[in-house]
Parts: C-alpha cells; structure tokens; sequence
C-alpha cells in the first residue's frame, strides 16, 4: 500500500467558532478575544470533515478523504491519541493544518478482525507548528448481536480518591451541535437507530473528539496556572448520551490524570496531561 500524499488545509481561528464550542460545552468559561490563546485542545473543533456525500461509508464516517485508506471493516471508532502543545494558536490565526497517515496495523481480537490506524495532525501558524497530534482510529467487523455484553469493571476508588469531581450528563442537542461544528456525519451519534440495531450500543454515543476536549477542559479549569505540553487520552467504554459522567482529577508526578466514570464507577476514559 502506498502512502497518500499530505492533505494540507488553512483556515482562520475565528471567535464565531469558539463561541459556538464555549457557549454549548464550557458556558462558565469567560468569552475570548481576538489575541488570546486557543485553549489547548479546542483546535479539534476546527477543520471539520470535509468528504463529499458520495465518498462517505454507509455508518457516516469517511471512506475516501485522501489521508485513511478504505478499509473494508464497516465499523470504525476513536481509540485516543497522543497530541503535543508546542506554542500557543492564538484567536485571529491563520492555522494550516497538514494531515498524513501514520501507522496502519491489523490484529485479530477475541470479537474478530480490527484495524488500527493512526492519523496525524500537525497544525502550524507563520511557518512554526503549534499543535501535534496522532488520532488512533479502530476499524472493526459488525456488531454481533448474539454476542454477551462485556461484564463492566467498576472502580469505586477512581472517584473516592479524586482530588475533584466535575459532573455532567451530555445530552442529544449537545451531540448534535458538536456534529454541526465538525461536520461529522457518524450516524452513531445522532441516529438511535443505528446505535442500538447495528452498532449493539444502548443508546447515542458521544463523540470521541468531544470526550477529549471534556476532559481537558476539566484539567484546565482546575490548574489554569499550568500550561499543557502533551495530552494522552485514551478511549475505553463508551460514553453515553443522557448518562451522568464525571471527570475526576488525580495529580500525577509531571501533571494530571482526569478520568472519566460513569454512575456505575466504569472507567470509560482516561486522559493524562503533562505540563510544560
């Protein structure tokens, strides 16, 4: 297989967009002007999903966006990333994001064929990149609906230990917003339907990319005097739309780890932040 060519792509950081994001998930967060730094994670609101109707997959997601090869599984998922803060994009940037394809490995689990494959982000500003990041996506075979439900694991301590606890509970306006600002047509996010009949889920799931910035939205509102320079997050259950969900934060020895644990104690995510 060969390896596609850079999808290269600029556009300005407009406060129209931040707004939208900070209006809809961070309310309580005050409103930004032209100059001030982007807080870190938010650049995953911009460049969205740019695939013409006709190169999408029958789930919604991209088939042919010139970066991922068409991969003939019909399920895919956000597994996590490992994304770098190098210096601040700022309100008013002019960002070019360049786009490649990473690793691409296959493996056999014990529910059949999957594929991992790793996206990477670069976005820069006046030459210099600002942002790094490498998006791992999973590729699986269909839902087996015969299949048993994996026994959660509840981890009472996540949360009795935690240092603070945010709660929330996402609900379908939110998951439809956030779709909007990506232009993200992954039917698993807004089509109950196909949640529960094809993708076997209970009911909506929330976007991967939005978990993300949740939980560093969480680490930032409780140190804001700290400066992030790497976000790992990891993706372990599904989030649930109109499930209470909450963030909880542990120090850690270079930075900290926010969790997040559904009502249950399930560990669904977990995103560890290293400061600069």
């Amino acid at each position: 297989m060969s390896t596609p060519a850079p999808v290269v792509r600029t556009a300005p950081i407009t406060t129209d967009t931040v707004e939208a994001y900070r209006g809809t998930f961070a309310a309580s967060d005050p409103a930004l002007a032209a100059g001030d730094p982007l807080p870190a994670a938010w650049e995953g609101v911009f460049f969205p999903f740019a695939v013409p109707l006709a190169d999408l997959r029958p789930d919604g997601t991209p088939a042919r966006d010139g970066v991922v090869p068409e991969i003939d599984l019909p399920r895919r998922m956000y597994a996590g990333e490992t994304t770098e803060f190098l210096r601040p994009i700022r309100l008013g940037d002019e960002v070019v994001q360049t786009t490649s394809l990473g690793s691409v490995v296959d493996k056999t689990g014990s529910r059949g064929r999957l594929t991992f494959v790793d996206i990477v982000r670069e976005y820069a500003v006046a030459g210099e990149v600002a942002v790094r990041s490498v998006w791992h996506d999973v590729f699986l075979e269909a839902a087996d609906p015969d299949a048993p439900a994996r026994a959660p694991r509840p981890d009472p301590s996540i949360a009795a230990e935690g240092e603070w606890v945010e709660e929330l509970t996402p609900d379908a306006r939110q998951l439809f917003r956030f779709s909007a600002l990506t232009f993200n047509t992954h039917l698993i996010h807004y089509d109950r339907a196909w949640a529960r009949d094809v993708e076997g889920l209970p009911d909506l799931l929330v976007h991967g990319p939005l978990t993300r910035i949740l939980l560093m939205d969480a680490a930032r509102r409780h140190t804001p005097e700290r400066v992030p320079a790497r976000l790992d997050v990891r993706a372990i259950a599904p989030v649930l739309v109109d499930r209470p969900l909450r963030l909880v934060g542990h120090t850690a020895p270079d930075g900290i780890r926010v969790t997040a644990v559904d009502a249950d104690d399930v560990v669904l995510a977990t995103a560890d932040i290293t400061w600069a």
